[in-house]
């Protein structure tokens, strides 16, 4: 029988027996895709557990701090003289300053000076070769002695003549002729005194002498160079006892200044270190300038220090504390224990039980001046009780704590007394409230009122 004439649909089915295998995957594929379902399904479920596990763990440990005592650092509050006093930065200057320079023109000689040394008004210290101005001043006396000896001669001769014209016999006009010789030559001998003179003070100046007390610095120039008279730069000595110190001030700072300084006239300053926590001298405000900066709005002030410990130095930066009041009776704390919130300003105090428990709370205040690291307070709080210096930001109202009394300070400057307290904030005084100045552009007060 031929195939050729046969019609397709009387032909054997050649694919019936792979059907059943495309069933078959289908299958596979679907239970692939439920394993990977329940798989990702068990892994969100297992995080989901284990974030629940993490915040009832972080629970129970903010439970069990809630009722573990707070370790913080206290203070006492003080109740104690105070000074009132305004700040600025201030440039350490000699109370005189003199550069040396020669008066006259030559060869500089050996020094008479050790450099760093402390020298006497008067004292010698550098000498210039002398020989040229000793010539000439033995030749302004020899020329001296001649016009003294004409002078003379003219004297003898006008006697003379003058005994002639009495007797008549010659006539005035030789005699007055005679005493007009006398008269040049009597000029001349006042006009050789003066070239003495002249000739002695340049011999004098070569030897030059220190011109005030003080300290010389570092040769500027070395023996055996030519020098020039007031030109040359030859050494410069500072005076160190006492020193000055400029400072600025804002002009609306400045009436209060001036009217404490017409009531009294040793308004006490005080310089402090670059970082203003120690006391390096003590002095008195001298004068203000007679005008104001009109570029910085600022008043120029000078006070002196008798810097008998040289622990002032020409250039050098300090703090200026200038003090305008004592206030007898001011609480004090530190400032690391002012906090400000919703409630405004207050501190963490702590009280303790008959049992010897401390507990935290919230105590608002009122501030009247602050400055640096001491804050006067006008109520809130009483001499005597503890504040919270390190460690509030960990406090929450009636949590127990546990307290360590603050160490005080030891270092002190050589201007400076020791404090006779434990409060490391007890001997730093307190300053008013001021504006920036713009000289230095330093906050002349970080005050509050």
């Amino acid at each position: 029988m031929s195939f050729e004439g046969t019609s397709e649909s009387h032909l054997p089915g050649i694919q019936t027996p792979d059907q059943p295998k495309a069933r078959k995957g289908s299958w596979i594929r679907v239970l692939v895709y439920l394993v990977l379902v329940g798989a990702l399904a068990f892994v969100v479920w297992r995080i989901h557990q284990n974030q629940l596990q993490a915040a009832a763990n972080t629970a129970a440990q903010a439970a069990a701090l809630q009722g573990r005592p707070v370790p913080v650092q206290v203070t006492p509050v003080e109740q104690k003289p105070m000074p009132i006093y305004l700040t600025a930065l201030g440039t350490v200057t000699p109370y005189m300053s003199v550069t040396v320079k020669a008066r006259v023109s030559g060869e500089l000689e050996p020094v008479k000076f050790t450099e760093g040394q402390v020298v006497k008004q008067g004292q010698p210290i550098m000498t210039i070769d002398p020989r040229p101005y000793k010539a000439a001043l033995d030749q302004a006396k020899g020329t001296l002695a001649h016009d003294e000896a004409l002078l003379k001669n003219a004297q003898a001769e006008y006697n003379r003549y003058k005994a002639l014209y009495d007797a008549g016999v010659v006539s005035k006009e030789t005699m007055e002729t005679d005493a007009a010789t006398m008269g040049q030559y009597q000029g001349a001998i006042e006009s050789d005194k003066a070239a003495i003179e002249t000739a002695q003070l340049q011999l004098n100046w070569c030897t030059i002498q220190s011109p005030i007390n003080g300290k010389i610095g570092l040769r500027l120039v070395d023996p055996g160079n030519i020098i020039t008279a007031n030109t040359t730069n030859l050494v410069i000595i500072n005076q160190f006892q006492p020193m000055a110190v400029y400072f600025t001030l804002p002009e609306n700072q400045l009436p209060q200044v001036l009217h404490k300084l017409a009531a009294d006239r040793r308004m006490p300053v005080d310089a402090y270190d670059r970082g203003d926590t120690q006391k390096i001298a003590s002095g008195v405000l001298l004068t203000a300038d007679n005008q104001i900066d009109t570029t910085t709005g600022t008043a120029k002030l000078k006070a002196v220090f008798d810097n008998k410990d040289a622990v002032l130095f020409p250039n050098q930066f300090v703090n200026i504390h200038l003090v305008l009041e004592d206030r007898p009776s001011a609480i004090v704390v530190p400032s690391a224990a002012i906090q400000s919130g919703l409630q405004g300003t207050y501190v963490w105090v702590t009280d303790t039980d008959a049992k010897g428990a401390s507990t935290a709370r919230i105590q608002p205040v009122k501030i009247a001046l602050s400055e640096g690291q001491s804050t006067i307070l006008d109520s809130g709080l009483e001499r005597g009780q503890n504040v919270v210096t390190d460690g509030a930001d960990k406090l929450r109202a009636g949590a127990p704590v546990t307290l360590n009394m603050a160490k005080a300070r030891t270092g002190q400057g050589s201007g400076a007394a020791a404090s006779p307290t434990d409060n490391p904030f007890a001997s730093k005084p307190v300053q008013t409230e001021t504006q920036p100045g713009k000289a230095n552009g330093k906050p002349d007060s970080r005050a509050k009122q």
